[in-house]
């Protein structure tokens, strides 16, 4: 007659699968629920602190894995992978009630494309299985409706509250929306701006949203200065090319958030690299290699990766979608999902232990191998 599989027997081997940014097993990590046992077979529920995770099915291999070595006389495991995202916005319940998570994307100056970033990060978010929207903030000049080819209007709700539209899979705001065709530029002193951010934020009915991504105008000005006084945001993204300038602005930037106490998600540097679609020779735009890697380290920040130039996110942006969508399998799509998952991670690790969390800027191929050396090292002492 074959053994009898024990609950207690599968928590076990459970607890030899390590999260690696978190530093604790599984189990006492909560993240096991509705287990089940038939009979040897096993059935269980993973549930991860994001959909975006980079390395959820790195996850659901190495927990299985887990259970049939080490549990004698097991039979069929069956693994299925959900995601809770924890709140990490504590106080701005009155503004946007439904929205656990706020990522600022920010950058010290303008042209080195922290708005296409904003949006692709943010459908990669939703790509990735959370419920996502992308705030437009950027009120002297909003680009959010060439970029996702949205020309509608919204319209008021039931409760007063102005309608998102939907848009590739998320919410989507921007006083372009609101503005029409018309060219002229918008002038705006400072209670204006105070003003609009608030009601961007506060009179429109964004609903539950894992997390609610926003595009800010470039430099330090009101805008920023505004958001960070109505709603406590969970991090902030600093966009910046390689080349010395920006590193300097970005610089500023960056230690504004920090004078404001809002936390620092890391820095991306874009247009890092372009690659010949010709000769396949990969070309430095900037005459420089790693410039994001040295400011991130100078600033002591995360570094969240580089997304190469591709001809083919100027195409798209024009057309009014966004390349991940447009070009899922091409590099720099690769690129921007994974420091999605980046991004995603240092949030729940950070609203998990706490602001002063270590920074989390692997990448999968290093989860990886992170998850293996931990579970390898749990496994020996059982």
């Amino acid at each position: 007659m074959a053994p009898k599989v024990t609950e207690e027997q599968v928590l076990g081997a459970l607890r030899t699968v390590i999260d690696p940014d978190l530093g604790k097993d599984i189990v006492t990590l909560g993240m096991i629920k509705d287990m089940r046992i038939k009979g040897a077979d096993v059935a269980f529920t993973f549930e991860l602190t994001t959909p975006a995770c980079p390395i959820k099915d790195q996850f659901k291999e190495v927990a299985a894995d887990a259970i049939r070595r080490l549990v004698p006389g097991v039979g069929a495991v069956e693994v299925t992978m959900t995601a809770q995202v924890p709140v990490g916005q504590q106080g701005g319940e009155t503004l946007i009630p439904g929205v656990r998570n706020t990522v600022a994307v920010a950058s010290g100056k303008g042209g080195v494309g922290k708005s296409t970033v904003a949006l692709n990060l943010a459908v990669a978010l939703s790509q990735l299985g959370a419920r996502v929207g992308l705030l437009d903030l950027d009120i002297y000049g909003p680009s959010l409706p060439t970029l996702a080819g949205v020309n509608e209007h919204p319209v008021w709700g039931d409760n007063n509250k102005i309608l998102p539209l939907d848009a590739h899979g998320m919410k989507v705001m921007s006083l372009g929306f609101l503005l029409g065709d018309d060219d002229r530029p918008v002038i705006w002193r400072g209670p204006m701006v105070h003003k609009a951010v608030s009601q961007m934020l506060g009179d429109v009915e964004w609903g539950e949203l894992d997390y609610l991504v926003l595009d800010l105008p470039p430099g330090t000005g009101d805008a920023q200065l505004t958001l960070a006084q109505l709603i406590p945001l969970s991090g902030v993204v600093i966009v910046m090319t390689a080349q010395d300038l920006t590193r300097t602005i970005a610089a500023k930037a960056l230690k504004m958030f920090q004078k404001l106490e809002a936390p620092i998600l890391g820095i991306v540097e874009n247009m890092s690299t372009f690659i010949c679609p010709s000769c396949g020779a990969e070309h430095e735009i900037f005459g420089v290699r790693g410039g994001g890697r040295a400011a991130a380290e100078q600033l002591g920040v995360p570094f969240l990766g580089t997304l190469p130039l591709d001809p083919e996110i100027v195409k798209s942006s024009d057309a009014g979608v966004p390349y991940v969508t447009a070009h899922p399998d091409r590099p720099a799509a690769q690129a921007f999902r994974e420091v999605a998952g980046l991004v995603a991670a240092r949030i729940s690790v950070q609203t998990l232990r706490g602001a002063d969390a270590p920074a989390v800027q692997q990448t999968r191929d290093e989860l990886r191998k992170a998850i293996h050396d931990a579970q390898a090292e749990a496994a020996a002492k059982v």
